[in-house]
């Protein structure tokens, strides 16, 4: 059964949107797929997302720089997955990269750091050392950190 989604006019959209962005950051494809969900025609969904950017309740680099600073705080992925999740988003290169620059240097390699030793305590029975390793860089790679971060960490720890 498809549930019929109630069509709005764009007066009553906007304060639906409004709403909608007001309560988290949004991007402009989220946006915009939900105001097209609420029955507007393409025209009257780029008014209100220019309405939106202008009143401030859409804003992408915001957008970027709270969803990679979530990721990477709440679930310890690396720039290369949160790029790639930032692009299936549809935020431009430009967001992505300034968001990638808020997350601290030195908070990145902690992380790794304490991501390979959690992933090496559970791998303690392991004796072969290539699957070892193999498993170590499969587990950080699948976390979305860099191949050469990864092969240098793994590098000195054995």
């Amino acid at each position: 059964m498809i549930s019929q989604q109630k069509k709005y006019t764009p007066d009553q959209a906007i304060p639906k949107a409004k709403q909608y962005c007001a309560y988290q950051e949004r991007c402009h494809s989220e946006v915009k797929n939900k105001l097209f969900e609420f029955g507007l025609n393409k025209n009257e969904v780029d008014e209100l997302l220019s309405l939106l950017i202008s009143e401030d309740y859409l804003n992408e680099q915001r957008f970027a720089i709270h969803f990679a600073g979530g990721k990477f705080r709440m679930k310890h992925w690396g720039k290369v997955k949160i790029k790639y999740e930032l692009k299936k988003k549809q935020v431009s290169e430009y967001c992505i990269k300034k968001a990638l620059a808020e997350i601290d240097e030195e908070d990145y390699h902690k992380t790794l750091q304490k991501l390979f030793e959690e992933k090496l305590r559970t791998l303690k029975s392991e004796k072969n050392i290539f699957i070892k390793k193999r498993k170590l860089q499969d587990h950080l790679m699948q976390k979305g950190y860099e191949t050469d971060l990864i092969r240098e960490l793994i590098k000195e720890n054995f």
